[in-house]
C-alpha cells in the first residue's frame, strides 16, 4: 500500500449542494428526529439492493450474517453510530452518491428495474436524506466496503465546502466485511438521541415496518431488535386473521376499540400502492377541530412520511390507517405533497374506495355501518356540502332521524312516498325534541308525510344547496311555499275542516303588519300549519332560518327579517280579526303571535320583559 493510497483526497461538493443543505435542513424537515429515518431508509435499500442483486450473484451475501441494520450510541465519544450489512460503496460510488445529487447509485439501479420491467421499486434514492444527519451532526464519517470488493473507504465530511475520501485503516477494514457504517458525531443539543428510549421512540414511529430487522446495540448489555420487521399492509389479505387487523388499527391509530370496518387493498396499474384503512367505531374527543386534520399514514415503500398527507378529503378525517406508495421519493416536501400529481391522483382515487366500502358495509352489517354513523355521521355528511362528485353516493349514505323512525335511508323514505308525493321533505333544528313539536310539521304530519329531523350544525350548510336524491328534491319545511294539496289527508274528517269558517285574510294580514312594523318582512296565510296559530319561516331565495342563525353566533352573515305566517282557523288569529283595528289588543295578540313561534323555534322574544307583561295583560283579561 503506497503512500497515495492511504493519502485523503479531498474533494468540493457539487455546486448545488451548499444551497440543498440549506432546504433540506430548513425547508424539507422540520423536525430533526427525521435524520435517523433518513438513514435507517438508507440502510434498508442497500440491503435490498444486495438482497436483488444476489438473486444472479448468491456470491455477493457469501455467509456471513443476515441482513440487518445496527443502531450504536456511545454516550462516552458522543457518536452515533448506523450501519447496515447491505450493498455498499466502492470509492467512486461514495464520491458519487454522497458527494452530488442529481446521481445516485441507488437511482441508477432502479432506472435499470424500470428496464427490465419486473416492477421491483423497492430502492429510494439514496443519498438525499442522508444530508439530513447534519441537522444534528457537526461531523460524519462514512465507512464503506462494497459487497464483492476488497477495498474499504471512508469519506469524512463537516457539512462545510466539501468532504474527504480515504482508504480505511486496518482497523476498519477489519471491522466491516460488506455494507456501510455512518458515524454521527453529534452535536451537544443532540445528545438526546444517544439515549436508547429515544432511538426506540423514533424508530417505533418512523420505521417499524422496515422490512428488516434494526437492531439497538447498547454500550451495556446484549443487542437487542426494536422494530417488528413486518409491513403487515404488504402481505397478503389471505395471511391475516381479524385479530391481526384489529392489532394492526390499535398500534397504527393509537386505539383501544375495534375496527367497524377495514379495508385492505393493493393497487396495480399506473401508480402502485398498498392500502390498509380503519373505521374506529367510537368517536374520538378531536373529531370536530377547526384544522379537520386526517390520520391516514404516508408511506414510501415501507418508510414513514408523513401522517399530514390529506389522504382523504376532510369529511373522511376519522378513518385511520395507511397508503403505501411505490413510485413516491422519500424526499417528498410538504409543498410536494400538495402539488404531486401521483399523490392527487392516489387521494382520489383511495376516497372512492372508502365511500364504496362504506356503501358495500351498510348493506352487508348495518350493525357495524350503524357504529359508524353514530359515531362519525355528522362528519360524512359535510361530504353533501363539499364533494359534488360524490354527493348522491354520500346521501345514500345518510341514516336520519325522521318523523317515522331512526336511522332512515332516503331509499326507505322514497320507498314510503304518500300518493301524488314527488319531494322529501325535511325541517331543520338544534334538536330532535324541538323538531318533533315544531308547528311546521302539521301539515305533513296530517297527511302522513314522512319528514326528516336534521339536528346536526351540519344540516344547515348541506341543505342550503339544490339538493336531491333518486330524482327526488329535498324540500324544507321552513322555506319558502309550501303546497301539499294534491297530497291525501289521513284522517278525511280534516278534509271536511277546510270548509270551517276563516278570519277574513286581507284585513287580518293588514292588521298584523301594522302591529308588527319592521319585525317581520311580511306577513302571510300559512299553509303549514293546521292547529297551531302561527311559525316564523324564511324567504326561499335567502338562507335558511337556522343556518342564519349559525352564522350570526360565528358573526357571519347578516339577520334578515323573517316571514311570520299565519294559521286563519286558529281563534287567536280570529280574536285579531275582530278586535278593533289599532287597539292595545290587537298590538298585544299580534306581538304574541310572533313571540311564541320564536320561542316554539328556541330564540327568546326581542324584549322578554315586555313579553312577560304582554302575556300577564291578555291572562288577566281573560281571567275577568
Amino acid at each position: 500500500m503506497t503512500t497515495s493510497d492511504t493519502a485523503a483526497h479531498t474533494q468540493p461538493f457539487q455546486a448545488e449542494v451548499s444551497e440543498l443543505l440549506h432546504l433540506m435542513v430548513h425547508s424539507v424537515y422540520s423536525e430533526t428526529d427525521i435524520f435517523l429515518r433518513e438513514l435507517v431508509s438508507n440502510a434498508s435499500d442497500a440491503c435490498d439492493k444486495l438482497r436483488y442483486e444476489a438473486i444472479a450473484s448468491p456470491a455477493l451475501l457469501g455467509e456471513g450474517d443476515a441482513l440487518k441494520i445496527r443502531i450504536i450510541p456511545n454516550k462516552t465519544a458522543g457518536t452515533l453510530t448506523i450501519a447496515d450489512n447491505g450493498i455498499g460503496m466502492e470509492r467512486q460510488e461514495l464520491i458519487d452518491h454522497l458527494g452530488t445529487i442529481a446521481r445516485s447509485g441507488t437511482k441508477a439501479f432502479v432506472s435499470k428495474l424500470k428496464e427490465a420491467k419486473d416492477g421491483l421499486g423497492l430502492i429510494g434514492q439514496f443519498g438525499v436524506g442522508f444530508y439530513s444527519a447534519f441537522m444534528v451532526a457537526d461531523k460524519i464519517v462514512v465507512v464503506s466496503r462494497r459487497a464483492g470488493e476488497s477495498d474499504v473507504w471512508t469519506w469524512t465530511s463537516s457539512g462545510g465546502s466539501g468532504f474527504e475520501i480515504a482508504r480505511a485503516g486496518d482497523e476498519e477494514a477489519a471491522r466491516i466485511h460488506r455494507g456501510t457504517e455512518i458515524v454521527l458525531h453529534l452535536k451537544d443539543d443532540a445528545k438526546k438521541y444517544l439515549e436508547a428510549y429515544e432511538i426506540e421512540r423514533i424508530v417505533s414511529a418512523y420505521s417499524d415496518n422496515i422490512l428488516f430487522p434494526i437492531e439497538l446495540v447498547p454500550e451495556e448489555g446484549e443487542p437487542r431488535q426494536i422494530n417488528s420487521a413486518s409491513a403487515l399492509w404488504q402481505r397478503s389479505k389471505s395471511e391475516l386473521t381479524p385479530e391481526d387487523y384489529k392489532k394492526a388499527y390499535q398500534q397504527i391509530a393509537s386505539a383501544f376499540d375495534d375496527p367497524a370496518m377495514t379495508l385492505h387493498y393493493r393497487a396495480e396499474g399506473r401508480y402502485s400502492y398498498a392500502v390498509l384503512l380503519f373505521a374506529p367505531s367510537t368517536k374520538p374527543f378531536d373529531l370536530f377541530e377547526p384544522n379537520r386534520k386526517g390520520r391516514v399514514k404516508l408511506y414510501v415503500r415501507r418508510v414513514f412520511i408523513t401522517d399530514d398527507a390529506d389522504l382523504l378529503p376532510g369529511y373522511l378525517r376519522f378513518i385511520r390507517g395507511v397508503v403505501d406508495s411505490e413510485d413516491l421519493p422519500l424526499n417528498i416536501s410538504r409543498e410536494m405533497l400538495q402539488n404531486n400529481p401521483q399523490l392527487a391522483q392516489i387521494r382520489k382515487a383511495v376516497a372512492t374506495r372508502v365511500v364504496s366500502e362504506l356503501e358495500s358495509l351498510a348493506e352487508k352489517d348495518p350493525e357495524n355501518f350503524a357504529k359508524i354513523w353514530d359515531a362519525f355521521g355528522a362528519a360524512l355528511k359535510e361530504g353533501i356540502y363539499e364533494d359534488f362528485e360524490r354527493r348522491e353516493k354520500l346521501l345514500a349514505l345518510s341514516r336520519f332521524t325522521t318523523t317515522s323512525g331512526e336511522k332512515r335511508s332516503l331509499k326507505q323514505v322514497i320507498a314510503d312516498f304518500k300518493p301524488n308525493q314527488t319531494e322529501i321533505y325535511y325541517l331543520v333544528g338544534d334538536s330532535i325534541e324541538r323538531l318533533k313539536s315544531n308547528p311546521r310539521l302539521e301539515a305533513a304530519t296530517a297527511r302522513g308525510i314522512e319528514v326528516l329531523l336534521l339536528s346536526d350544525p351540519v344540516d344547515a350548510f348541506w341543505t342550503s344547496m339544490p339538493t336531491e336524491f333518486d330524482g327526488k328534491p329535498l324540500k324544507s319545511l321552513s322555506q319558502g311555499d309550501l303546497n301539499l294539496d294534491l297530497i291525501p289527508r289521513v284522517d278525511e274528517n280534516d278534509e271536511a275542516r277546510k270548509d270551517e269558517p276563516e278570519a277574513d285574510e286581507a284585513a287580518t294580514i293588514a292588521v298584523i303588519k301594522a302591529a308588527l312594523g319592521e319585525r317581520v318582512s311580511d306577513v302571510k296565510v300559512s299553509t303549514r300549519l293546521t292547529s297551531s296559530a302561527s311559525c316564523l319561516v324564511a324567504d326561499s331565495q335567502g338562507p335558511s332560518r337556522e343556518l342564519e342563525r349559525i352564522l350570526s353566533q360565528q358573526n357571519r352573515g347578516m339577520k334578515t327579517k323573517p316571514i311570520l305566517e299565519i294559521n286563519l282557523r286558529h281563534p287567536m288569529v280570529g280574536a285579531i280579526t275582530r278586535a278593533q283595528a289599532g287597539s292595545k289588543a290587537v298590538d298585544d295578540l299580534s306581538l304574541l303571535l310572533l313571540e311564541q313561534a320564536q320561542i316554539l323555534d328556541g330564540e327568546l322574544p326581542e324584549d322578554p320583559a315586555a313579553f312577560a307583561a304582554r302575556l300577564n295583560r291578555l291572562v288577566l283579561q281573560g281571567l275577568g
